[in-house]
């Protein structure tokens, strides 16, 4: 799990701050699309929902970290 991390917080730091907006507004989407999925009938995975949110959490840290550099 903390290999994912890793990998996934190497990925944003090349990004600029425009492409990390646009990144958090497709996995905020991509993340109402699921939970909607899942309220219409389960998921097979439910634990997608809570990478999908910890994901966006991460996004948004290297935003943070990002604007006050």
């Amino acid at each position: 799990m903390a290999n994912k991390a890793v990998e996934f917080n190497k990925s944003l730091q090349g990004l600029s701050a425009e492409d990390l907006n646009a990144r958090l507004v497709e996995e905020e989407l991509r993340l109402k699309k699921v939970e909607f999925a899942h309220a219409i009938s389960p998921l097979e995975n439910p634990m997608t929902i809570r990478s999908l949110r910890r994901d966006i959490a991460r996004i948004k840290t290297a935003l943070a970290a990002k604007s006050k550099a």
